[in-house]
């Protein structure tokens, strides 16, 4: 085979692998570009369930609030059945 046909036979196969890598990369852009698109929908799908639970930490101050403030319902009641029991007596 002469040194021609060689040339030409090295860049036909140079040309195979510049369209087999051109192939490859845009396949590749194509999966990035998905991942993509589905990590943006995570992302905003995520954001309202951070604003759900941006105040869940205050929920054992809450607990502790809702206890004072039934002991406190409690003395009142108490107190006024004291007094209505007064009043028929």
């Amino acid at each position: 085979m002469s040194t021609h046909a060689l040339w030409w036979v090295t860049l036909g196969l140079g040309l195979i692998v510049a369209v087999a890598a051109t192939t490859l990369l845009q396949l590749f852009l194509n999966q990035v570009k998905r991942v993509e698109r589905a990590s943006e929908a995570v992302w905003e799908a995520a954001k309202p369930v951070a604003r759900n639970t941006a105040t869940t930490w205050m929920l054992k101050q809450t607990t502790v609030r809702l206890d004072r403030l039934t002991e406190e319902a409690l003395r009142h009641d108490a107190l006024l059945a004291s007094v209505q029991a007064e009043e028929s007596v």
